[in-house]
Formats: C-alpha cells, structure tokens, sequence
C-alpha cells in the first residue's frame, strides 16, 4: 500500500509529465507553424525569383535582338564612351566596319576620328568635336576614306546618349554611305548641263553657218585684188610677188576650210582622195608656224620617208591636226623651260600609218582620262568640249583609233592611227 508521500510524488510526476508533453506539443504546433511559413516564404521567393529570371531572359532577348538588328543594318552604327577623352569607339556593327575598311578588332578602343586615312577638311571633324562636346547632336555630309585610301560621301549623324539624371554617357553615332546619290545628282546636272551646251552649240553652228557665208564674199575679194596685184607685178618685183603668192595661198585655204565647215554642218558626204600625211602635216605646222612663235615654243618633226597616201578628207584630218597641236601648246603655257612639241609619223606593219603628237606640258590628270574625248567635256575655262571628241569622230570614220597616254617624261602623247588604203564612214 502506497504511502501519502508516494502518491504525492506519482502525481508530480504526472503532472509533469503532462506538462512536458504539453511544452512539446506546444513547441511542435510552433515549429510546425514556422515551417509552414517559412515554406510559404520559400515559394514566394521561388516565384519571385522565376519572375526575375523570366525578366532578365527577356531583357537579354531584347539586347539580342536589338544588337541583332544593328548588326542586320545597312547604315553603319556606332558608339562612342564619353568617360573616354579620345572619342574611343566601344561597339560598331558590321555595316560601319565595312564602310570604313576595318575589322571589329582594329575599332574597339580606337578614335573614332583617327579611323579614316584623311577628313577631307579637318575643320569639320573639329566642328564635330565641338558640337559633342556642348551635348548637342551633329548631322552633317562629309568626304571620308577608308582604309584603303578609297573616298566615299557619308551622311553622318551622332546623338547624345543620357542617364537618369540627364548626363551624356554615350555618343551614338549612325552614317549613310550617299556616294552613289552624290554620284547620280553629278550625273543628272552633266547631262543638264550638257543639254544646255547642245542648245548653245545648236545655236553657235546656225551662228557659224552664217558667218561663214558672210567671211566668203570678203575672202573672194582679197583673192581677186591680191591675183590682179600679183598679175600686175609679174616680172617687176619678185619679192613683192612672193607675198603676193603667200596671201594668195592662205585665202584660198581658208576659203576651203570655211567651205569645208559649211558642208559639214550640212551633212554633206566627205571629200575622199589619197593624202601623203607627211605633206599634211608640214602643212599644218605652217598654218600654225605664227601662233607657235608668239608662244615661244618649238615644234619638232621626225617624219618616215616614202609612206604610202592614205585615202581620206584633207580637210578633216587637217582640222584634226589642228586641234592637237593647239591643245598640246596649250597644255605647254605657262611652262617656259618645257618648249618642245614634237611631231613623229611612223608606219605599222603595212597596214596603218601612226601620228603622233607630244608635247611637254603638264600631263593629264588620272580621274580625267577616261572622259577626255567625251562630249562637251573641257578642263579649259573658255573650252567647248567639242575638239577632241569631233577629232575622234573624224579618225574612226576614217578608219582608225584617236587615243591618248601620259609620257613617263612629262606631258601627254595623242596618237592616231590611220589604216593604208582605207576610206571614209559618215560620221557625226
């Protein structure tokens, strides 16, 4: 039987006991309830963080399509770090590195104003400069050139780049290459302007048609008068009759020209008969022996004996003798210590005569070669640009080739070649 004492203690112990359980089933219902929040917490945070996942992979998509599509681009684009002092490019799509001539690798952390061999005018890269420096945009047309050397027009446009806080941390800058619409507006205004010089030429042959059928009637007259003096004088004054005989001469050649000049105007068919072009030339030179002299200058021959005639118009191939030799003085003006134009006939094989006519002038430049015998074009400021495209016109119809070369030396060599035995085409 239990004593008073030991049921005390078994009923503490219960209570205890009892209380320990509680305490534990009180501390479990707590950890319980702080796993189930922090698990909640867990899947708010899980779900935040896929958000800003989502978020971020959509920002990167968005960068990937944006850096994408300046890649796809045609006009060149690029950006400038305004922390860097020396306008150092840190992106450029693949448009601006092909117009410009460099690889990715030869940009990144470069000038961009050192990417070109030369500005066509420096004062506008400083014009650029300037105006980024006051964080204000540029838009403008310069000349640039690539890597190579090669020049192309480029429409330039560069923009500030702000923060937050309204601070330019970033140029970007986006350019045109306009070379074939500068190229075309050129284009369109030689041919306007080469309309207008049809309409004045039109003019200046109805002008030179009349003229010279009024020239004809005084020249008629000076042969008259100088034959009845030469007449006159026959037996009593050789000397006086020599004169006589030169004025004679020439009248009588200028009023071929002038006849020949009013046939073609008029279309008429050439006048074919053979032509010893050695005799020519010798000709021509004596027409020309005046205004030689009142330049200063000295023609030279070194003409081929015994070359057989040619069959053409005496008259349009003195014409196109004329026209060089006129244009090789003229490229010889101004060039005192250069004098000497020369004159050389050659025969080729025995099918073609070649003339050759070089003077020691100043050359032509490269960029005006290929246009020299095209219509209407002159580099002289009183120039019709008639000349040499009417003395090509005239070569070919007769059967051969007008063409032109710098000589290694100085000056320029035009030579023609003028088949043996050949006839005349119509030409115009």
């Amino acid at each position: 039987m239990l004593d008073k004492g030991s049921i005390i203690s078994n009923i503490s112990d219960q209570l205890r006991i009892k209380r320990q359980e509680s305490a534990r089933g009180k501390t479990h219902n707590e950890l319980s309830n702080t796993v189930n929040s922090q698990a909640d917490a867990l899947k708010v945070k899980n779900v935040q963080i896929k958000q800003w996942a989502d978020k971020e992979q959509r920002a990167e998509a968005q960068i990937h399509i944006r850096t994408k599509a300046m890649d796809a681009a045609t006009d060149g684009i690029f950006i400038i770090d305004v922390k860097n002092k020396d306008f150092s490019v840190i992106y450029s799509n693949q448009a601006f590195q092909t117009m410009v001539g460099y690889s990715r690798k030869d940009i990144i952390g470069k000038n961009y104003f050192l990417l070109y061999a030369d500005i066509a005018d420096l004062r506008i890269a400083e014009e650029i400069k300037n105006t980024l420096q006051k964080d204000e945009s540029f838009q403008g047309e310069m000349l640039n050139f690539r890597k190579n050397g090669d020049k192309f027009w480029n429409y330039l446009r560069i923009s500030c780049v702000r923060d937050v806080n309204g601070v330019v941390t970033h140029y970007v800058g986006i350019q045109t290459d306009v070379t074939l619409m500068r190229r075309k507006d050129f284009e369109i205004k030689e041919q306007r302007e080469e309309l207008l010089h049809v309409t004045r030429v039109g003019k200046l042959a109805e002008f030179v048609s009349s003229l010279a059928h009024e020239i004809s009637q005084p020249l008629t007259s000076i042969l008259s008068y100088a034959q009845a003096a030469y007449r006159m004088l026959e037996g009593k004054d050789s000397q006086l009759q020599e004169i006589l005989q030169y004025i004679i001469n020439d009248d009588q050649r200028a009023a071929e020209v002038i006849r020949r000049l009013r046939s073609l105007l008029k279309k008429s068919d050439p006048e074919v008969k053979p032509i010893d072009i050695n005799k020519l030339i010798n000709e021509t030179i004596e027409l020309m022996a005046t205004d030689v002299t009142v330049r200063n200058k000295v023609i030279k021959i070194a003409l081929e004996p015994k070359l057989p005639n040619i069959n053409g118009d005496r008259i349009q191939l003195q014409q196109v003798l004329l026209n060089l030799i006129s244009n090789s003085l003229d490229a010889m003006e101004g060039r005192d210590e250069f004098r000497e134009l020369s004159i050389r006939t050659s025969l080729n094989g025995s099918e073609e005569i070649i003339v050759e006519v070089k003077d020691s002038g100043c050359g032509i430049p490269k960029e005006n070669m290929k246009k020299l015998f095209s219509h209407f074009f002159t580099s002289k400021p009183d120039g019709l640009g008639m000349g040499l495209s009417i003395s090509r016109s005239i070569i070919e119809a007769h059967g051969g080739r007008l063409e032109v070369k710098n000589n290694p030396e100085g000056g320029a060599i035009f030579y023609f070649t003028i088949p043996v035995g050949g006839g005349v085409k119509e030409w115009s």
